[in-house]
């Protein structure tokens, strides 16, 4: 597996790098190819935050997990993302579809301080991937963000999926 590193107020010792490669790299069990990891180290008010996302076929698995030792960070991270992968596959294997092409979402944004006067603080661009709307909510669910934009397969248009209050999905299919 290729691990990124990202910090944010934190210095990641060499020690704490090579547990989280030693245990990040007992995942490769479930990959077919080489498949790419993110870690986020950051730390807040001796609150030390790791987050690991991993990129695999059109979707995206994360997990996030905060305590007052790093150390203490990896093997919660990894349980959470262990699940996730299990999940994953399950819904594959299900639908008997292979992995589509990778396409990037948004990790999460990190709320930043609130300011008087809003603007725009974080941009992203990726590949849309065509899907049909149950593929979309699967994906939806997977990366536990509250919306998810993708192509719409029946359409061929640009649709945003989003989680309602009352739980339910809504669907916002564009017109150009």
């Amino acid at each position: 597996m290729r691990i990124e590193y990202l910090t944010k107020n934190y210095q990641a010792a060499e020690k704490l790098k090579d547990l989280i490669e030693k245990k990040v790299n007992r995942l490769d069990k479930f990959f077919e190819n080489d498949t790419a990891v993110k870690v986020m180290l950051k730390q807040a008010n001796d609150v030390h935050t790791m987050e690991l996302t991993i990129f695999v076929g059109s979707g995206v698995l994360r997990s996030e997990v905060s305590s007052d030792n790093m150390y203490d960070n990896v093997d919660l991270a990894l349980g959470k993302l262990e699940k996730q992968i299990i999940k994953h596959h399950k819904k594959i294997a299900d639908k008997s579809k292979k992995f589509r092409e990778p396409a990037i979402t948004d990790a999460s944004a990190a709320p930043s301080e609130p300011e008087q006067e809003n603007k725009l603080v974080r941009s992203k661009a990726y590949k849309l991937t065509p899907m049909t709307v149950e593929d979309a909510i699967d994906e939806l669910e997977l990366i536990g963000h509250s919306f998810y934009v993708f192509e719409n397969m029946e359409t061929s248009r640009v649709a945003v999926l989003y989680r309602r209050n009352d739980g339910n999905y809504g669907l916002i299919d564009a017109q150009i």
